[in-house]
């Protein structure tokens, strides 16, 4: 009976273990990053929303030119749902609204984390969102949910 006992404990901790290692890595999501060398601080979120949805311009310390990722990008479903609080639809209309009218431009699309990290890299005045495991020392992080 008391090796019974031991055996479920043990996978119930496993188990335990397991759900955390999970429900950590799908809490990480996606933070706004600039070159390391950027002059640009760190950033509220009513700035980053309003620089990706083309309202404002500029952050403490440099114009703001934001790059996105491609639809459906993991980093990108994750940023616009809990950061701009848009899903891909709804970003898909405000953009074609904006652009038909001529008020506004959509980001650029670059590609993924990799892609950001190098043009961030090149223009300080660039900022751009990914995955927070894929933060190194050529990206300085300005906003994190």
């Amino acid at each position: 009976m008391n090796i019974l006992f031991k055996q479920l404990a043990s996978k119930k901790l496993i188990t335990a273990l397991a759900l955390c290692a999970c429900v950590s890595h799908v809490t990480a999501g996606a933070v706004v990053v600039v070159g390391a060398s950027s002059p640009i601080g760190a950033a509220s979120k009513s700035d980053i929303v309003k620089i990706f949805l083309g309202k404002k311009k500029a952050l403490p310390g440099s114009s703001a030119i934001p790059l996105d990722q491609d639809s459906g990008n993991s980093a990108r479903v994750d940023f616009y749902k809990n950061t701009v609080k848009k899903s891909e639809a709804q970003l898909k209309s405000y953009w074609s609204r904006l652009i038909f009218t001529g008020k506004g431009q959509a980001p650029q699309v670059v590609g993924n984390d990799g892609d950001i990290k190098s043009m961030v890299a090149t223009n300080p005045n660039l900022l751009g969102y990914i995955e927070e495991a894929s933060v190194d020392s050529s990206v300085k992080v300005i906003y994190k949910p």
